[in-house]
């Protein structure tokens, strides 16, 4: 094999260097053009996006003073005076809600014959929870736990617990038990 060049003037390949050369410069163009779209397509949607930020801060502005302005006409008195006529109301149709006849079943059921219901007090407070207080005489403790277990039983009572106890005359246990009323409904 003869590898001696015995030209005068060595030969280049220079159409496939002039050729990748221009390949090149067409991909750079490309991404150049591309970049460049880019850039205005953003900018303008970065212009959109300023002038939408700039009317929600003036709008914002102007719902706070209305606001502002709003919460000054209010007159305190009057709306106190509205306010707890209100809670007067409610407190007043929660106590026409509450069935005494749901409650007196309730507790006749879960009775056991040797205990008896001396007083029987149902206290609703602003939340609408009813609490009653129930006053009990029973020959014995066991009577009285038990007829507390049927209270709880009923599921329409619950936190039953005695507040006190005290033994009387002839034996008989009085005791004043509590617990939290909410009937199904």
């Amino acid at each position: 094999m003869l590898r001696t060049n015995l030209s005068t003037r060595p030969f280049y390949n220079e159409r496939g260097v002039r050729g990748t050369l221009a390949i090149a410069a067409a991909i750079v163009a490309f991404f150049t053009l591309f970049n460049l779209s880019q850039i205005v397509l953003l900018t303008q949607r970065h212009s959109a996006l300023r002038t939408e930020i700039v009317a929600a801060e003036t709008k914002g502005q102007e719902l706070r003073a209305q606001a502002a302005r709003l919460r000054q006409a209010v007159d305190r008195k009057q709306l106190d005076s509205i306010s707890s006529a209100a809670r007067e109301a409610n407190e007043i149709i929660n106590q026409r809600l509450f069935s005494w006849t749901d409650l007196l079943n309730r507790t006749a059921e879960t009775l056991p014959d040797d205990v008896r219901i001396t007083s029987l007090r149902p206290r609703i407070d602003r939340d609408g929870v009813v609490t009653v207080t129930m006053t009990v005489a029973g020959r014995s403790i066991d009577d009285i736990e038990e007829f507390m277990a049927n209270l709880e039983e009923t599921r329409a009572f619950t936190d039953v617990f005695p507040l006190q106890d005290e033994r009387g005359e002839g034996g008989i246990i009085q005791a004043t038990i509590e617990g939290k009323y909410a009937p199904a409904p």
